[in-house]
């Protein structure tokens, strides 16, 4: 009997490490700009609509865009290939925005093209290597290699809240 028990409490604690490693496991949307390609929670993505040319806005940065109308919310556009310095910017059939929910507000990021869904393991990620200060790693979580694929896996909200971005409010990505 006291086999049986301990059979029954090993299979669970299996089931359990099992069910742990399955949540270690996370989902990224995964998208190119110029020749690299990056991931980002799938979770912070509400939708990928098609590049409209977006109202712009006076003054913004060259990176802001400007903003879009989507279903009678005011979105702002930026584009990340600008934001982080890809060398050519074109805009085709395979430009698309990326509509995220940061913070609570929804943004849209403009990419070069969407490529898939991927689940990745903690094993298969990698600490951002260090840079120097000139070097802005922090929205950098981690580094993938995924069949012959280098992913640069990064937080949208810490990219999406930085100061000069200008499009949360201090007080929100303080919380």
């Amino acid at each position: 009997m006291d086999m049986r028990n301990e059979a029954t409490h090993l299979a669970r604690q299996d089931g359990e490490l099992a069910a742990a490693a399955h949540n270690a496991n996370a989902e990224y949307l995964t998208f190119r700009l110029g020749g690299e390609e990056y991931g980002i929670d799938i979770l912070r993505v509400q939708e990928i609509r098609s590049y409209e040319e977006p109202t712009r806005i006076a003054n913004a940065p060259g990176f802001i865009k400007g903003v879009v109308n989507l279903r009678g919310v005011i979105v702002p556009v930026v584009d990340l290939r600008i934001k982080l310095g890809c060398e050519k910017v074109e805009y085709n059939g395979f430009t698309v925005v990326i509509v995220l929910n940061v913070h609570g507000r929804v943004v849209g990021a403009v990419v070069d093209s969407v490529s898939d869904v991927l689940e990745l393991s903690t094993e298969l990620i990698k600490p951002a290597p260090e840079m120097t200060l000139a070097v802005d790693t922090s929205f950098i979580t981690g580094i993938a290699s995924v069949n012959e694929r280098m992913l640069i896996l990064m937080d949208i909200e810490s990219l999406m809240s930085s100061r000069d971005m200008g499009l949360i409010d201090a007080t929100q990505s303080l919380q």
